[in-house]
């Protein structure tokens, strides 16, 4: 694609997602005229359109603003589509044969990444913690940045940092091998389960697809790995690799950790530097390792050792990831956007280790066929761990249903009793919420349609 500034307008096929709505907010930022399609109103979509971006919700060529069919302006037209967009759109359709310049949001992304320092964080799980808190210290602290992110910050209230510093930091997505689009300064690699086999095929044709990122990375750049993925992926001879961690072995160790009332306290010790008594608003190992590679990434930006504790303890999160919606006695209730078992192991410690032994319910939506019939088992195991498991229907973003697969996979692997698949207009009513302790809302897809309503039925029983 061309220089991102000299486009008339800016259209986006499937506008609503977080990743695309963020570019969409960018291009607005710059002054253009930006319109897109999405299959369904939301809370993001809304949003758009109060900042004056044309949205529609119906996929038929005649839904497009007159600007965007002008073929004689097809040269100065950028159409950004997500690869969830359906072969058969007949939007995406029009664009292709009317001849119009389609770019993928990982290109778009990829030339801003080429003209900026970018920070790009890639990783199974993690990402957007670790993306979010590592531009909030960049921000807290004066260093700054503009940062496209995959979830909403709650200190910023938004996906979409700007700013006029050298540093863009951006979530490095390894579904359809996004992140190879993009040509970072600084890379993190957060975690490398097994996900996306739909698109890699193996496991291991996976590891390459991150080892090759890797190999994106700009001269003189450097890359920052989890111990955990330490030996699975192939780095680059020459390239500059820290490594974090809790052992004592690590560029970046965490140390002396612990709790300091609903707050973790850790240290971090970095060669002969050590920051000591960190405080973090969020419980649980895997938030501990997001907050040590964001304070990392800001260490290597030159963000000093106090600007990174005072941004640390000042973290509001991120919607959706930990998302504390209820907290009081009697009742509690997150939500948050795990999808992959691994994910859901490291919410549910987290979890365990903010509520104790509490009476747990969780709401599972599954997310994509495909994974389900991958992690059936998976999913299974660790649901058992929980007391009780509501389960809704596999929500299937691109894919087509696929044979025998479905949320009864996992409920007949499942040894805990207290389980059961609701449909989504159920919920409400299959819940006892006069019994509710601790709640959870677990998944990626269409469940965050849940939260308010059931935060509004839970906060209407407050003589609980």
């Amino acid at each position: 694609m061309t220089e991102t500034g000299n486009f008339a307008g800016v259209y986006f096929i499937g506008i609503g997602g977080i990743g695309m709505s963020a570019l969409a907010r960018y291009f607005i930022s710059r002054g253009m005229i930006v319109a897109g399609y999405d299959r369904t109103k939301s809370p993001l979509t809304t949003e758009l359109e109060n900042e004056g971006c044309m949205v529609s919700y119906v996929d038929d060529e005649s839904e497009i603003p007159p600007l965007f069919t002008n073929t004689g302006l097809r040269n100065r037209i950028l159409v950004v589509y997500t690869p969830a967009i359906p072969s058969d759109s007949a939007i995406l359709n029009y664009f292709r044969r009317e001849d119009f310049q389609l770019n993928k949001r990982s290109e778009v992304l990829g030339e801003i990444s080429r003209t900026t320092s970018t920070i790009a964080v890639a990783g199974t799980h993690g990402k957007t913690t670790v993306s979010t808190l590592t531009a909030h210290i960049l921000t807290s602290s004066g260093k700054g940045c503009s940062a496209f992110l995959g979830g909403i910050s709650k200190n910023y209230n938004s996906n979409l940092l700007l700013s006029d510093s050298e540093y863009t930091v951006i979530e490095a997505d390894e579904y359809d091998r996004s992140f190879h689009r993009l040509s970072p300064l600084l890379a993190v690699i957060t975690s490398a389960d097994a996900d996306h086999l739909d698109i890699y095929g193996d496991y291991e044709s996976m590891l390459e697809g991150y080892s090759e990122f890797c190999r994106k990375i700009k001269q003189g750049g450097k890359l920052l790995l989890n111990e955990k993925v330490v030996g699975k992926i192939s780095v680059p001879q020459g390239l500059e690799t820290f490594v974090y961690g809790f052992s004592e072995n690590c560029d970046f160790s965490i140390i002396s950790h612990g709790r300091a009332g609903e707050n973790l306290q850790f240290s971090i010790k970095t060669g002969d530097v050590m920051l000591n008594n960190l405080v973090y608003p969020f419980p649980g190992t895997m938030n501990m390792e997001n907050a040590c590679a964001a304070s990392a990434l800001s260490l290597m930006c030159g963000v000093d050792e106090e600007a990174v504790r005072k941004s640390l303890a000042s973290f509001a999160g991120v919607r959706r990831r930990f998302d504390i919606r209820i907290n009081r006695p009697g009742c509690v209730f997150i939500d948050d956007y795990a999808h992959h078992p691994e994910e859901i192991r490291a919410f549910i410690s987290s979890v365990r280790d903010y509520t104790g032994t509490r009476k747990v319910t969780a709401i599972f939506q599954p997310h994509l066929y495909s994974r389900t019939r991958d992690h059936a088992d998976g999913f299974a195991a660790i649901l058992d761990t929980l007391d009780e498991v509501i389960i809704l229907p596999v929500y299937p973003a691109r894919e087509k249903p696929l044979e025998g697969v479905s949320s009864e996979m996992i409920v007949n692997r499942m040894k805990m009793k207290n389980c059961r698949v609701v449909e989504m207009k159920d919920i409400l009513s299959s819940l006892d919420f006069r019994n509710i302790d601790v709640l959870l809302t677990i998944g990626a897809g269409d469940i965050d349609r849940l939260v308010e309503p059931i935060e509004n039925k839970l906060n209407s029983l407050t003589d609980k």
